[in-house]
């Protein structure tokens, strides 16, 4: 705290001065006016005043002009609290903020972390924050963006620290972003640091130059195997419908087949059943009818050989050989029959 006696006695001395010309009482006026007038400040509409006496924070004020007591009783800070500030984590891009290889420097200290599977990554990444508390902003923290760079990439090493290679580079993206953005919300929280942390973004993920050209071989193994289960599925696709259809054909068919015989089998045993009843009634008469429909049947079939001898000679009839040539196929299968 300043000396208030000391300050009175020099400002009576400066007010005891004599100046060239008598003016002296106005310059004093006039240096006392300005010194005054150095309280007036104004609070534009994205922005807070913080005022502070004596170095100790007095109140806040809002858009608009206002005053405060001259320098040094009261000072006045006017951060930005809509502002959304943006803070580059393992690179940093050009002043133009064009994204490209030739406008971005990779920094290795921050960028290069260990995945959970102990592999070595490049991880490049955006905080975007924004003062939730001026207060405890600027009262908190004495090197506010020292303390989100150095939170923010504590917190993403945590993360990649929990996840495998694998995924960092590939699946997981958007799970790491939320996660690391979540543990940096909580480690300013308890800094009581008055920031709201808006988004993580990952710019960039990839592994050391020293080991890109087996990454790649890896990669390219996965789209590989990739393709490969593509192919398989559309295979799959394809021919298990035409199968299930042909073992659906199958089935009806064998269905079908297995009813006819069944009907067969019925109509005979109800025909078999009927001719015993008609037997039992007349056996001569059904035997009689029985072999004239069995004789019908063989002559009235084309594909039966017959020979018809007359009934004087048939009791002096010798076998013979067959000279057709049906007659000798019919007559092997016959012995081929018999040897059997």
């Amino acid at each position: 705290m300043p000396d208030m006696d000391n300050l009175g006695e020099k400002f009576k001395k400066f007010q005891n001065m004599h100046f060239a010309g008598g003016g002296g009482k106005w310059i004093v006026l006039a240096v006392v006016l300005l010194w005054l007038a150095s309280g007036i400040y104004i609070v534009e509409p994205d922005e807070v005043g913080v005022v502070q006496r004596f170095g100790a924070f007095e109140r806040i004020t809002t858009a608009g002009p206002h005053y405060h007591l001259p320098f040094p009783i009261e000072s006045v800070q006017t951060p930005k609290v809509t502002e959304i500030r943006r803070m580059e984590i393992g690179f940093r891009s050009s002043a133009s903020g064009i994204m490209d290889s030739s406008s971005v420097r990779s920094i290795p200290e921050e960028s290069l972390m260990l995945t959970g599977d102990e592999n070595i990554v490049n991880v490049q990444f955006i905080v975007q924050y924004q003062i939730k508390d001026p207060v405890d902003f600027l009262f908190n923290l004495t090197q506010q963006s020292d303390t989100v760079k150095n939170a923010a990439e504590a917190a993403m090493r945590e993360v990649i620290g929990k996840n495998t290679i694998d995924s960092v580079l590939t699946t997981d993206k958007l799970e790491i972003q939320q996660s690391a953005m979540t543990l940096l919300q909580e480690t300013l929280d308890r800094y009581v640091a008055g920031i709201r942390i808006i988004a993580v973004q990952l710019q960039d993920v990839y592994p050391p130059d020293e080991v890109v050209d087996a990454f790649k071989d890896v990669a390219s193994a996965r789209e590989d195997k990739s393709r490969f289960i593509n192919e398989a599925d559309a295979y799959r696709n394809d021919v298990m419908p035409k199968a299930r259809g042909r073992a659906a054909a199958i089935i009806n068919e064998a269905q079908a087949y297995k009813q006819s015989k069944i009907l067969k089998s019925q109509g005979d045993a109800s025909r078999f059943t009927a001719i015993l009843g008609e037997y039992q009634k007349a056996k001569d008469i059904t035997k009689k009818r029985l072999y004239l429909e069995t004789m019908e049947e063989i002559l009235s079939n084309p594909d039966v050989e017959k020979t018809i001898l007359p009934e004087q000679t048939a009791s002096r009839t010798l076998p013979f050989l067959p000279l057709t040539e049906s007659g000798r196929a019919k007559a092997r299968a016959k012995t081929g029959e018999a040897g059997k």
